[in-house]
């Protein structure tokens, strides 16, 4: 899963954004992948570990929350699934 969000930019400030990605390793275990920076500058990521699916999916649900919150808006999604997709 997948989801890019960016805030509406200022007349002189670029645009911020965030990625936040959710992948599940070749173990079993699950990666929460959080990048944040200004467009076109620099970028930081951080990255988050868990065994469990449905920890991993609260902590990205969570994440994501966080940001549309703080007023990013969503641009792109991917490989959203129903509550009980798996």
């Amino acid at each position: 899963m997948r989801l890019y969000l960016q805030t509406v930019p200022g007349a002189a400030d670029a645009p911020r954004y965030v990625q936040i990605t959710l992948e599940q390793d070749l173990l079993g275990g699950w990666t929460l992948y959080r990048e944040s920076g200004t467009q076109g500058g620099r970028a930081s990521m951080k990255r988050e570990q868990f065994l469990e699916r449905d920890e991993a999916v609260a902590a990205f649900e969570k994440a994501r929350d966080a940001q549309l919150k703080r007023g990013f808006r969503l641009m792109f999604a991917q490989g959203l699934e129903g509550p009980y997709g798996r």
